[in-house]
This record gives structure tokens, sequence and C-alpha cells, in this order.
């Protein structure tokens, strides 16, 4: 067996696990920014000594990446005991899988016929037409713009534009959308957690990250939202989507056996080593902006037009992008069910000196991996050959359900498929909510004048003033497929921002009136006082938001994006659990599926024995289809004379409002959904 073959080079290390004690085992995994607990080093360490061996230094390596958090979702799939505190009495319950028991149960029980790919691939699709699907998904990357702002985020964009080209067989990206909580851009200097970047550079740096990636690779951002709160003052949130066009017989994929490795674009450097398992933790004093990537969206881009190009050839089987994890992720996902030996010697360096494990795990930018039947070799290489784009073979697809690296000529890694994705211990976790019964606030009383300069602070609030000078840096014509635009008005002098965005792909879908409506929710405040009101109003207002520019909400999509603080708190895992459940209910009560999503957890920065956790937040993002482009509605009064009308019921709930934080009035009673009504007034539209 090739196991009893392995050999080490010098540039491979053999870890001594077998003996090691709980504290030595936590301190490896420390040392390592392995980010593995000690129940799950134990079974790495009971793994290895089945195998009577010591592992490499690449094995275990590739275990804590395929294990991480970021990658794995331990939290939301694991064991969860949730108690619930309200009137002195206590509720329990146990969720196996907290995922499967809200969101996905929901999207499952709807059933809906046109969610095409759910749950399971890059990004979510729906149908557009009898033969096309739209896929849309949403990213965060949160930890590496806190390091490194503008590589932190343009390596985001650039991510989740991979996520589109790797879901099916690929997608052609057609628009952008980009969501960002940040602190006060106007705090003391003073303030400012030490070893941070100010606020105001953290927000310059995040949004020209995303303008320049996103611009150069020639895609429009059409729609976003932007949130100030000290809480995110250490840990802005960096939420980028992409949303793209993928004909219905692209959507499926499989990889066989004895199919081609094949590693497409950019090369691989030392940038980004231990980005999967650096964004499973919290941040502090120690955290390394190296494993933040290096971004270069002109290779990405030519590798978007040449991977469009050889997919309507038929030229490979599957396909997924370099992201978390690197070439460990793209090769271990691909070849779970089959098996996988690659020979690391042939990956294209940025530069000499990388070790084999660096090599495997590092997390170079605008890399795609393919799975390649070994008649198209030649033929898939001269495509992007054309287009001056880097295409190497690596290795090849086995059906051992074996994990083979091979360096030099000598064997590295030989681990089991089986153990890699399905061997990871199911942490339990426990989660408290306290639920405070929320009061009515009393009356706020203020004269003409008062209500006046109100209205002016309310008008002048970061969270509300205009985000022209961010907007006005994206390009939203590009492509000239975009309906509704993120400002609208009579004129550049008086624009405001839309409700939603309308994308007609009519240069992709010859002859159709068919139009793409995407939007978003997020509403961070209610979510200090209520997260299931907050998860609750975040889902209402994307889909207003869509029906207001003529969606269906008959025919809406939603995907969900987590960000959290420590989910080993119980009180935040607590307030986690109740914005999920929140999820379900709405889902089901407006009849519209979640089809992809995403979380970020452990958004906290801890130094010198002080915590800085971010308030919860839960973006909302909405994709839908409007039939026809021309029935659509953007904000601008049309005529004078007008009449303006109030649809629903105005209630006395103040709590999480804009006034409230002028007022200093502590938390009051955050707004409630009641989708009933809420849905009768959307389809009335």
């Amino acid at each position: 067996m090739l196991r009893n073959k392995m050999k080490y080079t010098t540039d491979c290390k053999i870890i001594e696990i077998l003996n090691l004690s709980d504290e030595q085992l936590i301190e490896l995994s420390r040392k390592n920014v392995l980010s593995l607990s000690l129940e799950e080093m134990k079974t790495v360490q009971n793994y290895f000594k089945k195998l009577k061996r010591n592992p490499t230094d690449i094995e275990i390596e590739t275990v804590a990446q395929t294990w991480s958090e970021h990658c794995k979702h331990k939290t939301l799939t694991g064991i969860i005991e949730y108690i619930e505190e309200k009137d002195g009495e206590k509720t329990r319950r146990i969720y196996n899988n907290l995922l499967k028991e809200t969101i996905f149960k929901a999207a499952v029980e709807l059933s809906k016929k046109w969610c095409l790919s759910i749950f399971k691939d890059n990004a979510g699709i729906i149908e557009f037409d009898s033969e096309n699907g739209i896929a849309f998904k949403v990213e965060t990357h949160n930890h590496p713009s806190a390091l490194e702002p503008y590589g932190g985020s343009a390596t985001g964009i650039g991510g989740v534009i991979r996520d589109i080209l790797g879901v099916g067989l690929g997608a052609k990206p057609l628009a952008n959308t980009d969501v960002f909580c940040f602190g006060d851009p106007d705090m003391e200097p003073s303030k400012v957690p030490e070893r941070m970047h100010h606020p105001k550079r953290i927000a310059k740096g995040v949004v020209s990250g995303v303008r320049d990636y996103g611009n150069r690779m020639g895609i429009p951002t059409v729609n976003g939202a932007l949130c100030f709160d000290d809480g995110y003052m250490a840990n802005p949130l960096v939420y980028c989507g992409t949303m793209g066009i993928i004909p219905k017989d692209k959507i499926e994929k499989k990889v066989s056996s004895g199919d081609l490795i094949l590693v497409v674009g950019g090369r691989t450097g030392r940038d980004g080593i231990h980005g999967a398992t650096f964004s499973s933790v919290k941040l502090d004093q120690e955290s390394d902006a190296s494993v933040v990537q290096i971004g270069n969206p002109i290779i990405e881009k030519k590798v978007l037009d040449t991977l469009i190009k050889a997919r309507d050839l038929n030229l490979y089987r599957s396909i997924t992008d370099c992201g978390a994890g690197g070439l460990s992720s793209a090769v271990g996902e691909l070849g779970e069910k089959t098996g996988a030996v690659v020979y690391l010697d042939r990956v294209p360096l940025k530069y000499d000196g990388l070790c084999p494990w660096e090599i495997w795990i590092s997390e170079s930018q605008e890399r795609m991996v393919f799975a390649v039947p070994p008649e198209n070799k030649k033929k898939i290489v001269e495509i992007f050959e054309k287009e001056n784009v880097e295409a190497t073979f690596i290795g090849e697809f086995t059906s051992d359900r074996k994990l083979t690296l091979i360096y030099d000529g000598d064997v590295l890694t030989n681990i089991d498929m089986e153990f890699l994705h399905n061997g990871v211990p199911k942490p339990t976790r426990s989660a408290l909510c306290k639920v405070k019964e929320e009061t009515i606030q009393e009356s706020v009383e203020m004269s003409s004048s008062e209500i006046s300069e109100a209205l002016k602070a309310s008008l002048s609030d970061l969270n509300v003033c205009s985000k022209e000078w961010i907007v006005r840096q994206y390009d939203h014509e590009v492509q000239g497929q975009t309906v509704i635009k993120p400002l609208q008005g009579n004129n550049v002098e008086v624009s405001g921002p839309g409700d939603a965005a309308v994308i007609f792909p009519y240069t992709v879908v010859r002859g159709t009136k068919k139009g793409i409506v995407l939007s978003n929710g997020l509403n961070p405040q209610y979510g200090k006082i209520n997260t299931y009101k907050m998860a609750a109003s975040a889902i209402e207002e994307a889909l207003r938001n869509a029906v207001a520019v003529g969606a269906d909400i008959e025919k809406m999509s939603l995907l969900d994006n987590f960000c959290w603080g420590n989910p080993d708190e119980p009180e935040i895992l607590g307030s986690l659990v109740r914005a999920a459940n929140a999820c379900y209910d709405m889902s089901k009560s407006f009849d519209v599926p979640f089809i992809s999503g995403k979380d970020s957890l452990h958004n906290e920065y801890s130094i010198g024995g002080k915590k800085y956790s971010i308030p919860p937040a839960l973006l909302i993002s909405a994709m839908g289809v409007i039939e026809n482009v021309t029935n659509t509605f953007t904000m601008p009064l049309k005529n004078n004379g007008d009449k303006v009308f109030v649809l629903g019921i105005t209630r006395n709930e103040l709590g999480g409002s804009v006034l409230a934080h002028l007022k200093n009035i502590q938390n009051g009673i955050v707004p409630a959904v009641y989708p009933e009504e809420s849905r009768d007034i959307m389809k009335r539209i």
C-alpha cells in the first residue's frame, strides 16, 4: 500500500502528536494557528494512533483547514442545548443541526419547483426562464478587512465572484452587491483599540478595495447598504455579493475517477496562508496581516472569459474555486467521493522557497480547479493559452477515496477522505436567551421647532445621510444591463438612493423582457434589543424593497448572512438561535424560500484583557424575477400634485430607531413584523 511507502523531504516536518498531553495538544493548535479544539485535536491524535505513525505538517494543516469553522460551519451544524427564560419559566430544546432545523427546513417544506439548486453548491440558483437559471451568493470578509482594509475587501469581492464562476459548471457574473458596517469615522483616535486601524481608514480602504476589484472585473455594483455603530470599531463587517446567469443544463456537475486536476489562473504564493483557520477565531494582538490574500482582478477577468468558453465546449466535468484553504479545500471538496492524488511540485509558484504545506493551503487568489476528462486535456489548455491564462495539470481524481499528496517523488500525505470530511466531532454548545419584556417608551413631546431640529438631526445621522460619496465610486453601467440603478432622480444633482436594483440580461438572453431584482435588509440596531425581531425586519425590508420596484413576492428568494460574536458565550449563541428561528418563521409565513447563506462568527477583538464584540448583524439579501422590465418603478416623485399614501399601520414602536438614538431612549419596543398583513400589502401592490 502507498501508505507504507511514505518518505519525507527536508521540506516536510513530522509533527509529534501521538504522545502529547491535552495541554500540549492545545498549545500545538494555538502555535500553528490550527484553530482546533481539544476534542478535535484528540480526534486527530487517535486517527494517527490507528495508523501507527505521526502526521506530517501538511496532513495536520489539511485537517485544520477542512475542519475550520469557516469551512465546516461547526456552530450552525453542531449540537446546541438551547434554554429560553421568559416570565420566570424555562424552556429547553436540543438542536442537532440549527441550520437544517430552521432555515434549510423552511426551504424544504416550501419546496418551490423554481428553486433549482439550494444549499449544496457555491451559490443558490433559481429559475429565470425555461433555459436559464440565476445564481446568487453573498460572502463576508471581516477579519481580513480589519487587518488590511484594501486587500481584505478586494479579495472579498474577488472571492464571491469566483463562487459564481464555480457554481454548477460556471455562471456568468452580471452584478455585484456590497454592504458594510463600520465604526464612527469621526471617532477620537484615543478610543480606537491598540493595534487596530481607525474606522475612517478602514472605511476608505474597504470601499476602495471593492471599487477597484469590481470595476476592473467589468461587473456593475448595483445594490448595497451602509451601517455605522461603535460596535464595529474593531471588527468591520464586509459583505460582498455576486449574481450571475447559468444555462439549466450546466447546473449539475460530477467528478469521475480518472479525471485530471487542472488549476487555472493566478500563481501560488505565501499570501493568505491560514486564512480559513484565522477567520475561525477572534482577532487579538497576535493576528498577522500576512493571512490576507493579494488580489489581481485582471487575471480573474481573463479567467472569467475563458472559463465560459471552455464550459460551452463541454471540456470539463466539474469546477470549484480556490477560496478559503486554497487547493486543500478545492481539491478536497471535488475529490471527496473519489479520492485524489496531487503532485505539489507541479503547482505554478509566484516565487521559490515555499514548503509543500504552504503550497497546499495558500489562499493566493484568482485560481479555479477543474475536473477534466483526459481526452479534453489538450483542447482545454489551448482555450486558456489563447488568452494568456496559465493552466496546469497537477494530478488526477482516483477511486480509492484517499487524499495523496506527492512532492518531488515523495509521498507527504495519505489520509482517508472519509476521516477528512466526516471525522470532525460534533461540538456541543450551550445557548441561553433571557427574553426581556419590551416596555412602551414614554411619549416624546416636541414643539414644532424641536420636530424640525429632530428631522434635520435624523437626516444628518450617519445611518440616514447620503452615501453618494461611496455609491458614485462604483460602475453601475458596465455591461449595459442595469435598468434600475443605485441612485435615482431627474438629474445628477438631486439623485437619491433607490429601493432595489433591476438587471435586464438582454445581452445573454436574447429577446427576453424579464429582469432580475436584487435587494437587501439590515437592521443591527434592532438586534441590540431583540434579535428575533431584527431578523424578521431584515427579511421584510428586503422583500419590501424588491416589491417597491415591481417585483412579485411569489417569485422571490432569500439569502442569509449571520455575523455574530463569540458563539462559545451562551447568551451570544442564544441570540443567534432566536434569529435563526425568526428566519424559519418568516420564510414560511411570507412563502419565500432561502436558497443560500453564510455565517461569520467570532467577530471579536481582544487586547489587554478587554473584549470588543460586535452587535449581532443579519444581512438578508433577496433575488427574484420580474416578468417585464418595462413594468418596474423608481423612487422619485413623477408629477406635481401626485398623492402620497402610507400602506400599513404605524404603531408605537421606537426601539432601535434613529429618533430613539437621538433622544437617548434606551430599549423600547422594536417594530414587530406581521407577515400576513405585510404579504397581503405586497401582493396588492
